[in-house]
């Protein structure tokens, strides 16, 4: 089997150990272990393999789905991978809404064919029409992220529910990667509360800040849910016993304050970033979340060259756009911490004054 070299990923183990600032992560800054209880006792497998019961039972609630059909995974990149695995046969046929994460193109093209259904910039709207248009009877798959990575793009409930009908009018299923989902005061209700043929993927790492636990989660239909889990077997098997511990307190009594805090600061975030675009003279759509996608300025080759020359000149990683299939932009990531972003755009701004 052969897959697509991880672009994203090549460049972030090119650059971002040695810089000092990293404004390419597309999460929220992450939370100190110090806060949780981090003593889950004895060091054995979970389980069930799927996750403990109750605790799945807790977030399929939230899905308007029952335990057995959710399946507790490592981060939501095993998620997906699980769930294409499950939803198509050797051969079959995915619809995939991009730019996006690389990922959720390249795992479906090892199994079958791929349609790419373009978000158009600069305002990234979905096209139900064009997405329409891209499936058939032989698709299995409809996948999109929401909010959009790279572009922050946020599709509403009506937007969602339209692309869910589409899927369903040819028995295919709306695969919806919903690690952003509750960094919006209101989000959009999970794809897979929407009938028999949605799935939900999520993890702590992105509207949490909790990236270094690996724990995630698929959500769906018993049958599919069944499929993933056979994979699984041969993946992870059990989610992280440490993952599991932390993720009961961080979805428990801890929910509220983190999701909060993380909102308050992606705001804060959003309006220094918002001013930087405006007083450097470049464009972006204003994104929801902790993602923006900006244009390159004027006198660079591209992308990867701008990134480059910010990275070597100001010791900051940003994310070349030519990774998402856009060279014309780049990704900046804004979730860390206020003074570590400020730092970060002082530096690339003084890379622009040359």
């Amino acid at each position: 089997m052969d897959i697509a070299s991880f672009d994203l990923e090549r460049w972030f183990d090119e650059y971002e150990h040695d810089a000092d600032l990293m404004l390419a992560e597309s999460g929220i800054r992450s939370l100190d272990s110090e806060r949780f209880d981090t003593d889950p006792g004895e060091l054995g497998y979970v389980i069930p393999t799927d996750g403990d019961p109750e605790l799945r039972g807790e977030v399929a609630g939230r899905h308007d789905r029952t335990a057995d059909e959710l399946a507790f995974t490592c981060g939501a990149q095993e998620a997906n991978f699980l769930a294409y695995h499950a939803l198509m046969d050797e051969g079959g046929h995915a619809v995939v809404v991009t730019p996006t994460y690389q990922a959720l193109t390249a795992v479906p093209d090892t199994i079958g064919d791929v349609t790419e259904v373009p978000l158009e910039p600069p305002t990234w709207e979905l096209d139900v029409d064009a997405v329409r248009d891209a499936v058939t009877d032989e698709t299995d798959v409809v996948a999109f992220v929401n909010p959009n990575n790279p572009t922050g793009r946020h599709h509403d409930a009506e937007v969602v529910r339209d692309l869910y009908d589409v899927a369903a009018a040819h028995d295919a299923y709306l695969l919806g990667d919903e690690v952003y989902r509750l960094l919006p005061e209101n989000p959009t209700p999970p794809v897979a509360s929407l009938g028999e043929y949605g799935v939900s993927t999520s993890s702590l790492s992105k509207s949490y800040g909790l990236a270094g636990l690996r724990f995630g989660w698929l959500c769906g239909p018993r049958e599919v849910v069944d499929a993933a889990v056979e994979w699984k077997d041969y993946t992870t098997i059990s989610p992280g016993i440490f993952g599991q511990h932390v993720a009961r307190q961080a979805l428990g009594e801890q929910e509220d304050r983190i999701l909060a805090a993380n909102r308050e600061l992606a705001a804060r975030n959003h309006e220094i970033v918002a001013d930087w675009v405006a007083e450097n003279g470049l464009d972006w759509h204003e994104p929801t979340g902790v993602n923006g996608f900006i244009t390159v300025p004027d006198g660079y080759e591209g992308s990867r060259a701008f990134c480059r020359a910010v990275v070597e000149e100001a010791s900051v990683v940003l994310a070349p756009g030519d990774c998402f299939g856009y060279d014309a932009y780049f990704r900046i990531g804004f979730g860390l911490p206020t003074p570590e972003l400020e730092d970060g755009l002082a530096r690339v701004s003084a890379v622009l004054r040359g």
